[in-house]
């Protein structure tokens, strides 16, 4: 079984900064992505960040190019993403997520393993 836990939410002044991370446990995958997610009430999920395990590639929505930093430490088995500058449009409750297809990377639907998610609130 696949767990994700999400840890680091909470409340931050607009142009703060804050770190999330996600460590996944469980069953193992040889290759796979984890993707970053966020939902604001009355709005649909929509794609952060992504990086695949393997090679490190990333990939990062317009709205957060420059500011967030997705990482992962191999070790670990845990993913980050670094949010700097932040501003209250990023409130939203954020979910990592883990996909082992071929989908594509920037819609929730191709990841089958997701965490609790956390919430992030920026005050202006």
């Amino acid at each position: 079984q696949v767990q994700l836990v999400e840890s680091g939410g909470g409340l931050v002044q607009a142009g703060g900064s804050l770190r999330l991370s996600c460590a996944l446990s469980g069953r193992t995958f040889n290759a796979y992505t984890m993707g970053w997610f966020r939902q604001a009430p009355g709005k649909e999920r929509e794609f952060v960040a992504a990086i695949k395990w393997l090679g490190g590639n990333k990939y990062y929505a317009d709205s957060v190019k420059g500011r967030f930093t997705i990482s992962r430490d191999n070790f670990k088995n845990t993913g980050y993403l670094q949010m700097n500058s932040l501003k209250p449009e990023d409130t939203a409750v954020y979910y990592c997520a883990v996909k082992v297809n071929d989908g594509s990377t920037f819609f929730p639907s191709q990841y089958g393993y997701w965490g609790q998610g956390a919430q992030l609130t920026v005050s202006s």
